[in-house]
């Protein structure tokens, strides 16, 4: 089929959960089907419209691998293109100036209580435009929409949809100063694109009737369309900042591996027929099918997320994690052999849900504690604890190797002839060597720290409680 698709996004801010689950849809479709995917600034809003935003933008896709074909296009680079369709729409009269001024609109509603336009200057001589054109007159330029029939469209999401055209005005197309409208725009953009397919949010159904109809007055081919549910939070409306963490940018910062984050996007409103969730981009891709996408709109999950993401993370190579983690933060690890911050990352990634997660549970291996929680203290360090930690000193100081099977061997030993429990004898070890009871295997804590160390905190905690 060779599709040909695009991403849109308006550069006034960094790159959203939802338009990154937009951009993800139109790829896989793209890549599955052999096509292209293509990216538009949608950057005719000169005052929120930043350089800064669109880097950043073009970077989230990047990062993410969402690597587009051809050249980024600027719709700020377009006016003369979006010019001449104007002038091809008022040349056929399929559109109209319109004279109307504000006043004479405002009167128009108060007097039928519709924001509907009239068609005041729909049906208007030459004569009547040539002399407002004469004065000067600011106008605006309208399609001239059927009045009759309904405009119809299948979307390969929600299935057929029709509106009664007489719902649909005499749209504007061009502002008073010039400017082209977004329905116009994206009409003209995706037909200078060789758009075949337009995968887009829910929230633009509204405005593919009125482009269906641009379509035809300019006699163009007409796209497919396919419009995704939104993502929800968990109040069940639209994704918003004040959910919580919403940009892609920020969970790259937080450590969040890229195809975590595309594996949680695209499950989200779409099924992908196997009960496998742990997907890589690659498997993305064979597998999507835009007839699996759901019409309910998706609740973000950020629980969901994390699992998602733990599972990436505990199947990445150790020294991409270790470079990985070292560009969010320079001098993790710096203070040991790279070999060490390996075994580090091994032991730890199990139990971790991103990048900076990990950094962040991976303290105590590179300097002692620095304080305890209380109620771990009041929990684990009973009346009888030091003299359980003076006999877990002198079995360290007896072994002579540091394996973590031999100190598991020596450990249960030692328990299992004074009739002690588990909890009894390691959670207040683990509390001296890590600063909290929970983290991985202690005898491989102990084995990675080395002898020296483990003593040095026992000690310490000895002295401390």
């Amino acid at each position: 089929m060779n599709p040909r698709v695009r991403f849109a996004p308006s550069p006034t801010g960094q790159l959203h959960l939802g338009g990154a689950r937009t951009a993800l849809s139109n790829f896989l479709f793209a890549k599955n089907q052999g096509g292209q995917f293509l990216v538009r600034i949608e950057d005719t809003d000169l005052e929120r419209s930043k350089q800064e935003h669109t880097d950043q933008i073009c970077d989230s896709l990047s990062w993410l691998g969402l690597n587009w074909d051809d050249e980024l296009v600027y719709q700020s680079s377009r006016t003369d293109v979006y010019q001449e369709s104007l002038a091809l729409l008022l040349d056929s009269g399929k559109a109209y100036r319109c004279f109307a001024s504000k006043k004479e609109l405002e009167k128009v509603r108060e007097e039928t209580g519709s924001y509907q336009y009239t068609g005041i200057w729909r049906n208007r001589s030459n004569s009547e435009i040539e002399k407002e054109l004469g004065k000067g007159t600011a106008f605006t330029i309208r399609l001239r929409t059927p009045d009759t029939d309904n405009t119809r469209f299948k979307d390969i999401i929600y299935g057929e949809i029709s509106v009664s055209n007489s719902e649909i005005d005499d749209f504007i197309v061009a502002r008073s100063n010039g400017s082209p409208v977004y329905n116009f725009t994206n009409v003209v953009d995706d037909h200078g694109m060789g758009i075949t397919h337009v995968i887009r949010g829910d929230d633009h159904i509204s405005n593919t009737p009125k482009q269906l109809l641009i379509y035809q007055a300019l006699g163009w081919d007409i796209p497919e369309f396919a419009h995704l549910p939104m993502i929800l939070g968990q109040d069940k409306k639209r994704l918003s900042k004040r959910h919580g963490a919403t940009g892609v940018q920020t969970y790259r910062d937080e450590g969040y591996q890229p195809d975590a984050l595309l594996n949680y996007l695209a499950l989200l409103g779409w099924n992908p027929g196997t009960e496998e969730e742990i997907l890589t981009l690659e498997d993305l891709v064979k597998k999507f099918d835009l007839s699996q996408v759901q019409k309910k709109g998706a609740v973000f999950d950020q629980k969901k997320l994390n699992w998602i993401s733990g599972q990436h993370l505990s199947m990445q190579d150790n020294r991409d994690i270790l470079s990985q983690a070292r560009a969010i933060n320079s001098e993790w690890g710096m203070t040991k052999p790279d070999d060490f911050c390996l075994a580090v990352a091994e032991l730890i990634k199990p139990r971790s849900k991103s990048l900076v997660d990990l950094m962040g549970q991976s303290g105590y291996f590179f300097h002692d504690p620095s304080g305890f929680d209380e109620r771990d203290v009041r929990k684990t360090w009973k009346h009888d604890t030091p003299e359980i930690i003076e006999s877990v000193i002198s079995i360290l100081d007896s072994i002579s190797g540091e394996k973590a099977a031999e100190l598991e061997t020596s450990f249960k030993d030692y328990m299992e002839a004074n009739n002690l429990g588990f909890a009894k004898v390691m959670k207040p070890v683990r509390l001296a060597l890590c600063g909290n009871v929970n983290g991985p295997s202690l005898f491989e804590i102990m084995s990675l720290l080395g002898k020296e160390t483990t003593l040095s905190r026992l000690r310490m905690a000895l002295n401390n409680f």
